[in-house]
């Protein structure tokens, strides 16, 4: 097989010209396509709140926090791969760059078989750890169990996406979650309101529509002429591509999931205060994706920016473009979280017309918003380290912060304080900020200039 180096702007080095462009350029379409991807569960939440009722819409926030930890699992192994695949391009070693692709893909397949079991068999067990109302209890069964069934869809999307970031192509992808968005805001449309569905509706048009834009990213990894082409009769598990990948992959997802699992604790302590809490919190968590997008993004772009210019042997470069990210990250954020916080309520208008729902979903938004900036450093230093291929740092410091730190703040303050939906939610600046505090310490006295010259 014939392989080559893309010449046809699909991919991008980012191991020369100017650091700012080359992150605004790979981020910027990063963005609009995280855009895109959240506006599956975000329409979701939209149309069972405004056509089917606050409790429809209290079940599928409620479900949020188990299907994450799944996800952000994979998005771990994904993560790995991408780091893999962009220090092979940096470094131009292509045969090994194909090799991680195939690898990474088939073991995607072999996930798909036992997350989606995994999914369907832990539906209800988790909804009874979670202290779910009965009232919203059967439509999150319903609204899960469709989901976990069509869940391969995602996960298939999310590793083609993956192996096209880390060659720095984020335009496609981006093209891809556009169309399949849309066709999941007219879907969701026709099975609610047309055939009249309820909150199963929903969930058919996200599945349907992730299972689109699967099919789209695997039939461009296979037709491209590209490096990163994914070739079928050369699909095969390579244990030591596969080891490596585990090796930066596996921490972050571990962190993930036992955060995402700590936060179904969250989720139960804000279950205390009743369907009209629970809808305000789903309400904010909504709007709260849409902070965190910018630093999600930049966060990206600083492990593939970072994992190409450390193939490179760019050490330096690694380093100023870890910080120009943080600081960029930190601009958008900002500017996205005043125009939030300023429309607070007809943000939450868009979920529920209910005012205890607007009530408790604008006291989230105002107390907790700004706080999010410490999480900009938290996300792209993060991102940073794993693209040096150290993830285990970030994995203890972020546990440490999120789960440990977070627990012990919401034991402490709902028994010996006050129990209260604004305490509870201030949960998560607490550990936002405690993170911020050790990460920071942590990047500066491990990656030091005599360490970073010498590549440790």
């Amino acid at each position: 097989m014939a392989l080559k180096l893309a010449r046809h702007g699909t991919t991008r080095d980012m191991t020369s010209g100017s650091i700012i462009r080359q992150i605004i350029l790979f981020a910027l379409p990063l963005m609009l396509g995280n855009i895109f991807q959240m506006m599956y569960n975000t329409v979701d939440s939209i149309v069972v709140g405004n056509f089917v009722g606050k409790e429809a819409l209290a079940a599928v926030g409620s479900t949020t926090m188990i299907v994450n930890m799944l996800v952000f699992f994979f998005n771990g192994f994904s993560v790995g791969a991408g780091v893999v695949i962009a220090q092979h391009f940096g470094a131009r070693d292509m045969e090994r760059l194909h090799s991680a692709v195939e690898t990474t893909v088939a073991v995607t397949f072999v996930m798909c078989v036992l997350f989606t079991l995994i999914g369907v068999a832990g539906v209800r067990p988790m909804l009874r750890l979670m202290s779910t109302p009965d009232d919203v209890f059967e439509d999150a069964v319903d609204y899960l169990t469709i989901y976990f069934w069509g869940f391969s869809g995602l996960l298939i999307y999310n590793t083609g996406s993956g192996i096209l970031r880390a060659v720095g192509d984020t335009t496609r992808p981006l093209m891809f979650l556009a169309l399949t968005s849309i066709l999941n805001i007219v879907l969701d449309l026709v099975f609610v309101i047309g055939l009249k569905a309820g909150i199963a509706g929903v969930a058919y048009a996200t599945i349907l529509s992730q299972l689109i834009s699967a099919v789209l990213v695997l039939r461009l990894l296979t037709n491209t002429k590209d490096i990163y082409r994914l070739t079928w009769r050369d699909l095969r598990i390579e244990w030591p591509v596969l080891r490596r990948i585990f090796a930066v992959g596996l921490p972050a997802g571990i962190q993930s999931v036992i955060t995402a699992f700590s936060n179904v604790f969250v989720q139960s302590y804000v279950n205390h205060f009743g369907s009209s809490c629970m809808a305000g919190w789903s309400c904010y968590n909504k709007l709260d994706q849409f902070i965190m997008l910018p630093m999600q993004s930049t966060a990206m772009a600083a492990t593939t920016f970072v994992s190409q210019n450390i193939g490179a042997k760019q050490y330096e470069r690694a380093d100023r473009g870890t910080w120009t990210t943080i600081l960029l990250s930190l601009g958008i954020t900002l500017a996205v979280a005043v125009v939030l916080v300023i429309f607070a309520e007809p943000a939450v208008r868009l979920f529920s017309q209910d005012p205890s729902v607007i009530g408790f979903g604008v006291l989230f938004m105002r107390s907790n918003t700004f706080f999010l900036l410490f999480n900009c450093v938290n996300h792209t230093l993060a991102g940073a380290l794993r693209g040096r291929g150290d993830s285990r740092a970030p994995m203890f410091i972020m546990l440490l912060s999120f789960v440990l730190i977070r627990q012990i703040y919401l034991f402490v303050v709902t028994r010996f304080v006050a129990n209260t939906p604004f305490l509870v939610g201030f949960g998560y600046p607490v550990g936002w900020m405690c993170c911020c505090a050790i990460e920071v310490t942590y990047y500066f006295v491990r990656w030091g200039r005599r360490a970073r010259q010498q590549g440790a």
